[in-house]
């Protein structure tokens, strides 16, 4: 997609050479400044045929006085990004079957477009736009629009133009995270995710991927990782990428995805209903793919990490029972007392191996509790932390990239339900407060760094007749990488801490195989 920016007032509105001419026009004002475009806004109010209320949008086909052969009017509820862009997805239905290769996008009075407004444009552009076809050969066909033009005055030129890079930026990776997650678990494989992380790696030089196998975890003692994938034929993968923007001595940020392919739950197997959504359960590891594909794009200045360890969780012969007993990478004994609260045994292994980095700060996104999604629906992600800091961070980036995250405690207390009678703790609590429950296990692997945790469990897909992948949260990602690389020096530091001993030893001394049995039939 082409996204400009053009300059133009009052009466040279109207004339715009475009297929279409989209029209955003706040409650309060039903002006552009342009007379054509102004008398047809108020012969449509005047006629009812159109109101300005959220949501209501008109269809003018040859209007006169406007050289574009379409018009198109959208109410938007106020001035802000966030009632500009609905106003904007309204709008494109309009025009999404009717033959428009190029759209003028204009702000009526009251609204002053920056690059919030534009970034928002870009993204509902994208998002309206696309459409899954990889396995249906008869999808629709794509849309036909491939240029949009942003048009305000001078003095916005700076900030759209800002906005409408950031926003392609970032509808590239939402984009790419979608289509990982919409992927059926068949197609989308942890190798799939390793041969994509590594494609990433070949069209940004400036991306480095490794891909470690199993040999490679069983030798760092990820044996809680390793315990999940025991009952698939699939391997399993941990993907590493590097983005170098910032000094060396700049300390990274480290973002960790959940990536299970596909969970059956294990022997703890799931119901039948629903379970095909569970090829969306690699939303963490989409997200992380999908922001760095939008950081290796804006080339900020920061370090960024990117860990990702992915395999399936299935029930087989040699699958783990509900009742063993594993040892993670951080040499914590796990009582895996339900095979389908898998998501947090393999974050706790990531989570240990980013200590060597020595992080600025550390971020896990994962698909983890249906907990989480009674708790807060699907509108926000939700955000756990023990750093008041690094918490309000995320919160402002989600808000600021209309990816939106509510935090919930992590206190100590909740943490009485994971003690186990057999090992330092239990994989899970009991059902109260279980999204809780769940960030306290993962926070017992995180004592040397900045943390955060983002259950997407609620906000990576959508259900229904509208199902499929979102992308979320790598607006709010990469908008928290972004602002924290215009931070520079006072950005989140790393915290002044020493790589725990059973970590260090647990990185040189490769746990006994027994521990970690493989498939072998």
């Amino acid at each position: 997609m082409d996204y400009r920016y053009t300059v133009a007032q009052g009466p040279a509105l109207s004339q715009i050479n475009a297929d279409a001419l989209l029209v955003i026009l706040c409650s309060d004002h039903a002006t552009t400044g342009d007379p054509a475009v102004d008398a047809l806004a108020q012969e449509a109010l005047a006629s009812r045929d159109w109101d300005l209320k959220a949501g209501k949008v008109l269809y003018l086909h040859r209007p006169v006085g406007v050289k574009a052969p379409r018009l198109v009017l959208s109410a938007a509820a106020d001035s802000s990004a966030k009632a500009f862009k609905a106003a904007v997805v309204k709008a494109l239905a309009a025009i999404k079957e009717r033959d428009v290769a190029h759209l003028a996008v204009i702000a009526g009075a009251g609204l002053t477009l920056d690059a919030a407004h534009a970034q928002a444009l870009v993204l509902a552009v994208a998002d309206v736009g696309y459409v899954y076809r990889h396995t249906k050969p008869s999808a629709p066909k794509a849309s036909g629009l491939h240029k949009v033009t942003l048009v305000g005055t001078t003095d916005q030129a700076a900030g759209a133009k800002a906005g409408l890079s950031q926003g392609q930026a970032v509808a590239h990776g939402v984009t790419l995270a979608r289509e990982l997650g919409n992927r059926p678990a068949n197609y989308c494989t942890p190798t799939f995710l390793a041969h994509e992380a590594k494609r990433l790696g070949k069209e940004f030089k400036h991306l480095k991927v490794d891909v470690l196998e199993r040999a490679a975890l069983e030798k760092l003692g990820m044996g809680s990782f390793l315990s999940v994938t025991n009952g698939s034929a699939e391997p399993p993968k941990f993907i590493i990428l590097r983005y170098e923007g910032g000094a060396k001595s700049q300390a990274p940020i480290v973002l960790v995805g959940k990536g299970i392919t596909f969970d059956s739950g294990g022997i703890s197997i799931k119901p039948g209903a629903g379970m095909d959504e569970m090829k969306f359960d690699m939303g963490g590891a989409a997200s992380v793919l999908g922001t760095f594909r939008a950081v290796a794009e804006l080339k900020p200045k920061v370090n960024l990490i990117g860990l990702i360890p992915t395999c399936e969780n299935m029930p087989s012969g040699t699958a783990t029972k509900p009742g063993d007993v594993v040892t993670s990478m951080s040499g914590q004994t796990i009582e895996v007392l339900n095979t389908d609260a898998e998501g947090r045994l393999i974050l706790c292994d990531a989570l240990t191996y980013a200590e060597r980095f020595k992080p600025a700060a550390v971020v896990d996104i994962a698909t983890l509790t249906g907990a989480c999604v009674v708790a807060l629906g699907h509108v926000h992600s939700g955000l756990f932390s023990t750093d008041d800091e690094l918490a309000q961070a995320l919160l402002a980036a989600g808000q600021q990239a209309q990816d939106t995250a509510w935090r919930l405690p992590v206190d100590d207390e909740y943490g009485e339900s994971l003690k186990s009678n057999f090992a330092d703790l239990g994989n899970v609590g009991g059902r109260e407060g279980g999204a809780i429950t769940a960030a306290v296990f993962l926070s017992k692997f995180t004592k040397s760094y900045r943390w955060a945790h983002l259950d997407i469990a609620g906000s990576a897909w959508k259900s229904g007749g509208a199902k499929g992948g979102t992308g979320r949260p790598v607006g709010l990602l990469t908008q928290f990488v972004l602002t924290q690389a215009e931070a520079g020096n006072a950005a989140i530091q790393a915290r002044p801490s020493e790589t725990s001993k059973r970590a260090k030893l647990a990185a040189k001394v490769a746990k006994p195989a027994a521990r970690v049995p493989r498939k072998t039939a």
